[in-house]
């Protein structure tokens, strides 16, 4: 399996492993400081060795513990861990190779850089150790990828924090890995600083064909950058697969923050310059929206929300609502709410989820199978 990523583990820590230190009873409690609650972390993935992979859940789901295992910085017993065919960890048969022999590239919250370096000796620093042999990836070329030239002569003191997280992925980059982690990079970061990194972080996805794995808690990360997904929960694997893919699933469904929906990818096509709007064209179909300066045939992610599309059973044309297409009715599963059923409908390939009361579900008699228009009332341009 050269192609793929496999990581498999059981991983279990308790209150008894941790000591306790002892102190001063507290008004309505004992003394010392509480145990941290037991963790354990079991998974068994195999994911594409290519694109981005999204590890997303809340804090405490395994995110990071799981990185760690990747990076080899945890030692699960009995864990197994193989990287396009090359074995990092499997411990039937003994093997465990230690951090410093893994290709992998590391970014943490903190971009942890070498403060008394400026920033082209901190680029230089891995590459120089790395033998010219497995040199795949040029410093001239991480330096243009994350467009950093005017930062070289800098003290990595004087960066903002957008500055410093970007030369961290250049670091990353410069010892040509052959596994990027990104943990929580823009996690430290404010709104303003996240949306100057993104873009470079979109480059890289676009110019190189090195796995990455992004660990986040945002939404709008993993929209915007993810190409696979794995959903953790309490140290269990939720749901994984590709991203359109996994966001469609009713069982159980998956939601990037409070609301169920899709992520497209398409493809800009036609252009209306009387009404600013452009087409955004996705297998099986299309859909009008906000012309935002993009050109013919770039690329676009659009996401459209479960609340924004309803169903019907003949075309309406007299409607404000543009965008209606032709699907098939694919799924049905509860919503969170009693009132309300989460419906899947298929648009020729490409899977939408539509929100509706379950009353709406009776009075169309909606069943897997049925052909119904789907009147799509909102769409969002992942920018």
């Amino acid at each position: 399996m050269n192609g793929v990523i496999r990581v498999a583990c059981r991983l279990a820590r308790g209150p008894s492993s941790v000591e306790l230190r002892k102190g001063p009873a507290r008004k309505g409690g004992q003394g010392g400081i509480p145990a941290p609650s037991p963790f354990s972390l079991e998974v068994d993935l195999t994911w594409p060795a290519q694109g981005v992979t999204a590890l997303f859940g809340p804090s405490g789901s395994g995110k990071s513990t799981l990185m760690r295992i990747l990076a080899g910085l945890e030692h699960p017993p009995g864990g197994y861990v193989a990287v396009r065919g090359v074995l990092w960890q499997d411990d039937a048969r003994g093997i465990f190779l230690p951090t410093h022999r893994r290709a992998i590239g590391f970014v943490f919250q903190d971009a942890a850089l070498f403060t008394h370096l400026d920033v082209r000796q901190n680029l230089l620093y891995g590459y120089k150790r790395l033998p010219e042999a497995e040199r795949r990836v040029s410093v001239d070329q991480v330096i243009d990828l994350l467009g950093i030239g005017d930062l070289l002569e800098r003290r990595v003191t004087t960066l903002s924090g957008g500055e410093r997280q970007r030369v961290a992925i250049a670091r990353a980059l410069a010892v040509s890995p052959e596994l990027l982690l990104l943990d929580e990079p823009l996690a430290a970061l404010d709104l303003a600083r996240k949306r100057e990194i993104l873009p470079f972080l979109e480059r890289l996805h676009r110019q190189l064909t090195m796995p990455v794995v992004y660990v986040s808690h945002a939404p709008d990360e993993v929209a915007r950058l993810a190409d696979h997904l794995v959903v953790l929960e309490s140290g269990r694997v939720l749901a994984e697969g590709p991203l359109g893919v996994t966001l469609a699933r009713l069982d159980p469904p998956v939601r990037l923050g409070e609301e169920s929906g899709v992520v497209l990818e398409t493809v800009i096509g036609a252009r209306d310059e009387t009404w600013r709007l452009c087409r955004a064209d996705f297998p099986g179909g299309a859909l009008w929206i906000r012309d935002h300066g993009l050109a013919s045939g770039e690329r676009a992610r659009v996401r459209v929300l479960a609340r924004d599309v309803s169903l019907a059973l003949e075309h309406h044309t007299n409607t404000s609502i543009q965008n209606i297409l032709p699907g098939v009715v694919s799924a049905m599963a509860d919503d969170q709410h009693p009132a309300n059923t989460l419906v899947r409908v298929v648009v020729g390939e490409t899977p939408l989820v539509a929100r509706i009361t379950r009353r709406s579900v009776a009075h169309l008699d909606l069943a897997v199978g049925k052909p119904v228009w789907v009147q799509v009332k909102s769409v969002a341009l992942i920018e």
